[in-house]
């Protein structure tokens, strides 16, 4: 079989070769040499990536629109994607998955860890739900759902391109039922005895959050006979969670009025609606008239979007992160538990770990640091690449 002629992109003499060499995953379009050739190149092409002396480097995904202007998806003499090559990296991963989890419910790709770049995989049972976060694989969609339905059996894929990814790979943001028919209804998911229901074509992202799933274990391990209080809850996460956990009471805040009512109708089919209740509103205006109403709480878990998703906007995000902490801390009974949690992966766990504490502080409160959380194994995290630790799960007792 003659093997395809794949086009050629270059490094400058002062690339960090050696990074890639070592397994980063990725090569910033500063790094390489931007001629018309290269420039032409159709976001989405695989090509092979040479340094500044010719040598073959790897096999990469070119998308001459990003800052990340190639993805290594493999060594340089490696067959190009296809369903096949797809069927093998699926395979890998659902390997690991089916030793971590009794039931099909969990990320089963995520990303460059699991050798798929920008490509995030969940599952949901019969269902999985892709994010194609880059233009290679929006390209390939179609042989990736193939390959997904032959190993998994799963019977609907569905595409979901909400996210900031997609916007700056220059993609749309349509979603798309690519095998099979959409669920007509939010799909029940149980994790760590609590129930939750996940919206597939219309919720955030991919329908729920399965990162926090030991975070949601171990914060619930506090929450017996406590009265906890869940803010940024989105479809009911640790509320949920501390409610299979023996909660007095839990209280979910969150602004989205369908992502309440999901989790409302949650606590429903777990027999806990007389414990449960929401309340919708913006986090920081809501922190702050519990407070004025002299609401008090055994447990409070902050767990919001990301305040600092890139270095830019890094010092506002801190500061967002040491006002939750401020707020939320006051809420909290003596000798009580707060758990703080960011997905900014350009905040590291040191500067939020700053600026959490800095908030609590501010609140007059003295904390002492139990435990410290990240996502669950179905999350690996490639350690060349920082961001692929994403989540911290900071817990106190005040």
């Amino acid at each position: 079989m003659t093997l395809p002629t794949l086009p050629v992109i270059r490094l400058r003499p002062n690339a960090n070769t050696r990074a890639i060499r070592r397994g980063a995953p990725w090569v910033f379009a500063n790094e390489t040499v931007l001629d018309r050739r290269t420039k032409a190149l159709a976001p989405g092409t695989i090509a092979v990536l040479e340094d500044a002396e010719r040598a073959p480097l790897a096999m990469v995904a070119v998308n001459p629109a990003s800052k990340i202007i190639a993805r290594i998806l493999g060594p340089a003499d490696a067959p190009v994607p296809d369903v096949d090559w797809f069927v093998a990296r699926l395979k890998r991963a659902l390997d690991l998955r089916i030793r971590l989890f009794d039931a099909p419910f969990y990320r089963l790709v995520h990303a460059e860890a699991d050798g798929l770049p920008g490509v995030i995989i969940d599952r949901f049972g019969d269902t999985c739900v892709i994010q194609p976060n880059a233009a290679w694989a929006d390209l390939l969609l179609d042989e990736l759902a193939e390959a997904l339905v032959r190993v998994t059996g799963v019977t609907c894929v569905l595409k979901s391109s909400g996210g900031r990814g997609r916007q700056l790979e220059g993609l749309d943001d349509v979603n798309a039922v690519l095998r099979g028919s959409a669920p007509d209804a939010a799909v029940p998911v149980e994790m760590n005895g609590a129930t939750y229901m996940a919206d597939l074509t219309s919720g955030q992202k991919t329908g729920l959050f399965y990162d926090q799933r030991p975070n949601h274990a171990m914060a619930a391990r506090l929450c017996h006979d406590a009265r906890v209080l869940d803010v940024f809850s989105h479809v009911g996460g640790f509320a949920l969670a501390g409610l299979a956990g023996g909660a007095a009471s839990a209280l979910a805040v969150d602004a989205s009025a369908p992502a309440l009512a999901l989790a409302a109708e949650a606590a429903e089919r777990m027999g806990a609606s007389d414990r449960f209740a929401t309340r919708r509103g913006d986090a920081f205006e809501t922190l702050a008239a519990l407070a004025t109403e002299a609401e008090r709480f055994d447990v409070v878990i902050c767990d919001p979007p990301a305040f600092a998703p890139s270095k830019p906007t890094l010092e506002a995000g801190l500061r967002a992160y040491e006002r939750i902490a401020r707020l939320s801390a006051a809420l909290v009974v003596e000798g009580g538990y707060l758990v703080l949690c960011s997905c900014s992966h350009a905040a590291d766990l040191e500067k939020f770990t700053g600026a959490c504490l800095r908030g609590i502080g501010r609140a007059g409160r003295r904390p002492v640091l139990l435990h410290t959380g990240f996502a669950g194994p179905d999350h690996p995290q490639l350690p060349q690449l920082i961001e692929s630790g994403y989540l911290k799960a900071l817990v106190f007792r005040l």
